[in-house]
């Protein structure tokens, strides 16, 4: 039997649980990696910028509600996406008590849905022009750069940030971003082809120069078996 006197009664408080997508893509002519941000439209913080979100529906698991929300600002699917982490701090929001589980995606610039962005009003920002993000949202960035750069170093990741077909130039541009330093070319170019990611094709791209850099595009087949296996490789 249960004493009452001593019983500890808990009253159940409603815990919302959304998601928040850190959506990264490379800019190709500017040779820069962008986060892509939109200003709320709804209180707390209307008017301020934010990463793209929304509240788990009662028919969703969290992935779901990633990808649905990642359709519905950038018009695209099946691309890369990841969960980052789970931020849960009780007051992280002042307007209720929201569990937020983060994810980043990686996408090519050249593929999105550009009036979709416009209409949700939202706009690419370079990482070091990142404004002032609501709550917790500016910590999310840097958590999924870090991750992104784990990634890198793991996994053939970057390819999702590139046209089908690019060059060895535009490629190490990508990763410099990606690690936010400089990083020796030489080196870069020995260790990214030792992985036979990658294959020559006959064109090239001459708006740079006359004599031009041959395009490449990656192998599918050492791509999927990279994706799997992983490999460790530290660009300096």
């Amino acid at each position: 039997m249960t004493d009452e006197s001593t019983s500890t009664y808990i009253v159940a408080q409603p815990i919302l649980v959304a998601v928040d997508n850190v959506i990264f893509g490379f800019d190709g002519e500017e040779e820069k990696l962008k986060v892509l941000l939109f200003k709320r439209k709804v209180e707390p913080f209307a008017g301020q910028w934010s990463l793209v979100g929304s509240f788990v529906q009662p028919n969703e698991s969290a992935v779901v509600a990633a990808s649905r929300i990642l359709t519905e600002f950038t018009g695209l699917e099946s691309v890369f996406l990841e969960q980052l982490h789970c931020y849960s701090s009780v007051d992280r929001d002042p307007g209720d008590r929201v569990i937020s589980i983060a994810y980043y995606s990686l996408i090519q610039l050249e593929t999105y849905r550009k009036k979709l962005v416009e209409e949700h009003e939202a706009a690419w920002f370079e990482l070091h022009e990142i404004p002032d993000l609501v709550i917790d949202h500016k910590q999310m960035v840097a958590d999924a750069l870090v991750k992104l750069q784990d990634n890198a170093r793991r996994r053939p990741v970057g390819f999702n940030l590139l046209p089908p077909k690019f060059t060895l130039p535009q490629l190490f541009k990508l990763y410099q971003e990606i690690y936010q330093k400089e990083i020796d070319d030489r080196n870069f170019r020995k260790k990214i082809l030792a992985t036979d990611l990658l294959e020559k094709l006959d064109t090239k791209d001459k708006t740079t120069s006359k004599k031009g850099a041959f395009h490449y595009q990656f192998n599918k087949t050492k791509y999927q078996q990279l994706e799997t296996d992983g490999y460790d490789i530290l660009f300096h």
